[in-house]
């Protein structure tokens, strides 16, 4: 079996408070930390592009573990604002690596359901070719498409990037089963024309009503309870969004994990960096819930076992 055995992160020292735009946005410090919950965003340089930000997500996996270049099999990029339209963005961070020639490389062009969606992308991938060894990273610098004037949007998203080392012959976390969703009539709710719209109240009720099932469904179908889960790593939309959910689903508060205060809506990386705190420190049949959600819109949930 695949399985995640560490995670690198890049999260840029640069941050933008939100208690300085009270007065422009019109609002206070209860709504920013209590509904949004997010203090302050990320913000990568102008110049840095999603490559950039995968490469120093990559220094940083290799402060953690020692990684043989030569024997990286893929390299797969999670993003929707790649560098270029052409080439891939895993192309450049391929070469960027100086990985081998016989090392696949490709994107997935998914956004806050990607992580999830890719883990059963990717780790079916390896299995099939009979790959030992994978790169999976998110990088969606939502900066170079956001409005610093749209209320709904400036005060959410950060910039950050992860990459995610998948191992068939190392002990880490297991997938053990996937749901997932589409629901592509709403896709104009969150989308990019020319800058970044997002209708939040549409997007919170097809949150609200869609992910308590997936993730129930998904029990079911894995013979689980609520109680087997260790811990649950929702997607970090805002905090509101992660409250509901979680009272929808009858979870205990200290087993769902809320951590953006200090760098915002990550999008496709919000759940690694929530796991690279967590991934050491989990024992071994300890089980844990992820479920991503939003720009589709899409969902996507499963269960992490570590084995």
């Amino acid at each position: 079996m695949i399985a995640i055995t560490n995670i690198g992160c890049y999260i840029p020292e640069k941050k933008i408070s939100n208690f300085d735009l009270l007065d422009k946005f019109e609002t206070d410090e209860n709504f920013i930390t209590n509904k949004i919950g997010v203090v302050q965003r990320a913000r990568k340089e102008p110049e840095e592009k999603a490559s950039d930000l995968c490469i120093k997500a990559f220094a940083n996996l290799q402060s953690k573990v020692t990684i043989d270049l030569l024997e990286i099999d893929c390299c797969v990029v999670v993003t929707q604002n790649p560098d270029f339209n052409i080439p891939h963005t895993s192309a450049i961070v391929h070469g960027a690596l100086e990985l081998t020639e016989r090392c696949a490389s490709f994107d997935i062009s998914l956004g806050c359901s990607g992580y999830v969606y890719s883990l059963s992308i990717v780790t079916a991938f390896m299995q099939a070719n009979g790959m030992k060894k994978g790169l999976l990273f998110t990088a969606d610098p939502y900066s170079d498409i956001i409005d610093e004037n749209d209320k709904n949007t400036a005060l959410i998203f950060g910039d950050a990037a992860t990459v995610s080392l998948l191992d068939a012959e190392q002990s880490g976390l297991v997938p053990l089963g996937f749901d997932f969703g589409s629901k592509g009539a709403g896709h104009k709710n969150l989308m990019n024309e020319d800058k970044l719209f997002m209708n939040g109240r549409a997007v919170f009720n097809f949150t609200a009503a869609t992910v308590p099932i997936s993730i129930n469904k998904l029990l079911d179908k894995l013979d689980l309870t609520k109680e087997d889960i260790e811990r649950w790593y929702l997607h970090q939309g805002s905090k509101y969004i992660v409250d509901t959910i979680s009272k929808r689903l009858g979870l205990e508060s200290e087993r769902v994990v809320f951590d953006m205060y200090e760098y915002g809506n990550t999008v496709s990386s919000s759940i690694p960096l929530l796991l690279s705190k967590d991934i050491e420190k989990l024992q071994i049949g300890q089980k844990i819930g992820l479920s991503g959600f939003g720009v589709g819109l899409s969902w996507a949930s499963t269960v992490l076992q570590k084995n």
